[in-house]
């Protein structure tokens, strides 16, 4: 039998599953927590448990796939480390586009004579002297770089030449926006690229901690990581394009609860510890987003599924927001370690520090808060300022209260960049404490929870009123926000799948007063014809109620708690390429794509040079991608417009779809 060993790294959790690919059944399943400062000890605490349960060798397995959440959570939470820019033929307005300005922050940015011509012709000389000078000064204190040239898409070679000259003298990755889509959007291509190398390490560090311990227990599997399409990818590929990464464990989910149901038609919700991601599956497979993924508030060209990503989950920071004298409470989109998880591991420091507050006479914004540290290498250390890396010194290497280590108003902010960077994290009350407080969960330090709960019903109001009695009122007000939340982004996904663009309709107070049950001279009801599919560890605890809010049809299939990983060894190798042909001028046709030649005469000799260099470089990149024996369709559309009396050539379209199951080992 073919054994196929899943793995989904998330926020909180790490799952592994084990399945026989031939009678297509789940095998053994475990759980293990993440693990940040080293994946590599969640991963291994997971499938050790999963090999054990199975009684099979771990030399047995043939395959080793993974998903996860860990690029998604990185945008939605804002984590970001410091990458240096280089647009080629843009000018300053450029970069206000697309929402680049606000992803890039702080980090620099050169703009570079060159770029090219919608025919792929040189627009201007690539004006190297500046990036010498540029990668001496502010480019010199990145952790990577990203390059976006001008229709680079129509002829790359002014972004291959910088990325030659900054390798040549960084050493550190670069990521070329050319490689990541052959879409024209110049902005929007820097944006995706930008992001991309910001992720680099984040995903290396995961297939590497994969690698250690697969080569550790003896397993020479190869290893693949899902795509936020569904499709799987050689770990190599992911190494290198992080970014398709993104929405990895939902498109995994989405694969894993099709088969886990056989449902065709259904809402789908997964619920994690750091995002909750709903999706619409249809006729038994996921809608691909036709303008690319859309998280953490970016719009990116990444072909993934059409999916709501919110910051909502069962370790979403609990806060108290202040807006002039009235105090609301909210929900992430941080993720935060539960109080609860973290006394675990330091009981004493975390008891000691809850009691220490509920004795001060006054209640602080900083009560029940606490730093864990993180690993930080030296390339995440570059371009700290000077209170950043006094404070992370002042950290040290365990966990600490807050209220400890950063008592200003400067080291508070300073503390905040930390944890954006990633270089941090914070504990606090989360949903999945007050699970705890309630009797919801227990598995981890309870009293710490509702120690924990008590310090935040000791907040007042901008008056001075009680906004909580006790500390079983906060861990329920803290449940019912969660339940409403997902509620309203399940509404929102409805209706968008209906055709209302609206923002955020679920706010609208017909669609209020059918969620407050409102029952006057009228009553108004939301229904949904679908029905609804809750997946992820916590969706026993939350969905039911849910489901009831909302009166409708809740589904939570066997093994809902690990359809990620199920879905990370029952997908498919895919992969897409595309060519086009243009007329640069009258009898004059060019390839823009893999080909021997790129300019004929002949519009048809051309398109049969573009098919066959696509075919060659798809059955290259799909071997590359892990496919075993892909089968490949290619598709041409020709366009021409009606002009004078006479149809004029504009383009012709070529595009080519490789699809395969991924190589096993032989064992």
């Amino acid at each position: 039998m073919a054994i196929l060993l899943g793995i989904d790294t998330g926020g909180t959790y790490t799952d592994a599953v084990l399945f026989n690919d031939q009678i297509g059944s789940v095998v053994a399943k475990a759980k293990s927590l993440t693990t940040r400062h080293d994946l590599a000890i969640g991963i291994s605490g997971a499938v050790d448990r999963v090999i054990a349960q199975s009684k099979l060798s771990a030399s047995s397995i043939e395959l080793v796939s993974l998903s996860t959440t860990l690029a998604t959570n990185a945008l939605v939470e804002g984590q970001q480390r410091r990458i240096g820019l280089v647009m080629i033929g843009f000018g300053e307005a450029d970069v206000k586009r697309a929402g680049l300005d606000v992803a890039l922050g702080n980090d620099p940015v050169v703009l570079l004579d060159g770029g090219h011509t919608v025919t792929g012709d040189a627009a201007m000389p690539l004006d190297v002297a500046a990036l010498e000078a540029w990668l001496s000064g502010a480019g010199s204190t990145v952790t990577g770089y990203a390059v976006a040239g001008y229709f680079s898409t129509r002829n790359p070679a002014h972004e291959i030449a910088v990325r030659a000259v900054i390798r040549s003298r960084t050493h550190l990755p670069v990521t070329c926006s050319h490689e990541l889509t052959n879409q024209l959007d110049g902005p929007r291509r820097a944006l995706t690229c930008l992001l991309n190398a910001r992720l680099v390490p984040l995903i290396d560090g995961l297939i590497a901690a994969t690698d250690r311990f697969l080569e550790a227990r003896g397993i020479k599997a190869p290893v693949m990581v899902v795509r936020g399409d569904g499709a799987l990818i050689a770990a190599d590929v992911a190494r290198e394009r992080p970014i398709e990464t993104i929405l990895s464990g939902p498109a995994a989910t989405l694969v894993g609860a099709a088969f886990l149901t056989g449902s065709k038609d259904a809402l789908v919700s997964d619920i994690g510890g750091t995002t909750t991601d709903i999706a619409v599956m249809k006729n038994g497979t996921p809608r691909l987003d036709p303008l690319g993924a859309r998280v953490g508030g970016f719009q990116t060209m990444v072909q993934a599924v059409a999916m709501r990503t919110i910051g909502l989950g069962g370790d979403s920071e609990v806060r108290l927001v202040e807006e002039g004298l009235s105090i609301t409470l909210e929900l992430g989109p941080r993720r935060a370690m539960p109080v609860s998880l973290l006394a675990m591991d330091h009981r004493d420091m975390v008891h000691q520090a809850l009691d220490r507050q509920l004795r001060a006479e006054v209640a602080r914004p900083t009560d029940a808060r606490f730093i864990v540290p993180m690993l930080v290498t030296d390339a995440a250390r570059a371009g700290l300022s000077p209170a950043e890396t006094a404070l992370l010194a002042k950290i040290g290497n365990v966990p600490q209260a807050v209220d400890k280590v950063a008592e200003t108003r400067t080291e508070l902010g300073a503390l905040a960049r930390l944890v954006t960077n990633g270089l941090v994290m914070i504990s606090a009350l989360t949903p999945s404490d007050a699970a705890h407080v309630l009797g919801m969960h227990d598995i981890w330090d309870r009293e710490a929870a509702k120690l924990a709960a008590e310090l935040v019903a000791r907040r007042r109001g901008g008056k001075g009123d009680v906004l909580f009695e006790t500390a079983e009122h906060v861990a329920q007000a803290v449940i019912n926000r969660l339940v409403r939340r997902s509620a309203e982004a399940l509404i929102d996904v409805a209706l968008d799948e209906d055709g209302f663009k609206l923002d955020r309709p679920s706010l609208h107070p017909l669609i209020i007063a059918s969620l407050d049950k409102m029952r006057g001279v009228s009553s108004v009801r939301f229904d949904f014809n679908l029905p609804i599919i809750g997946v992820g560890a916590s969706a026993p605890t939350y969905y039911p109620m849910i489901g009831e809010l909302l009166g409708s049809e809740t589904v939570m299939p066997e093994h809902a708690d690990v359809a990620n990983a199920l879905g990370a060894v029952v997908g498919h190798v895919k992969i897409t390429g595309e060519s086009v042909i243009l007329s640069p001028g009258s009898g004059r046709f060019r390839i823009h794509g893999p080909s021997s030649a790129h300019d004929f005469h002949d519009l048809e000799a051309a398109a049969r040079a573009a098919i066959e260099g696509l075919r060659k470089d798809i059955a290259l990149r799909a071997e590359a991608a892990g496919a075993l024996d892909a089968d490949i369709v290619i598709d041409r559309k020709d366009v021409s417009a009606f002009a004078d009396g006479q149809d004029i050539f504009v383009e012709s379209r070529i595009t080519a779809v490789a699809t395969g199951r991924p190589r096993l080992v032989k064992v």
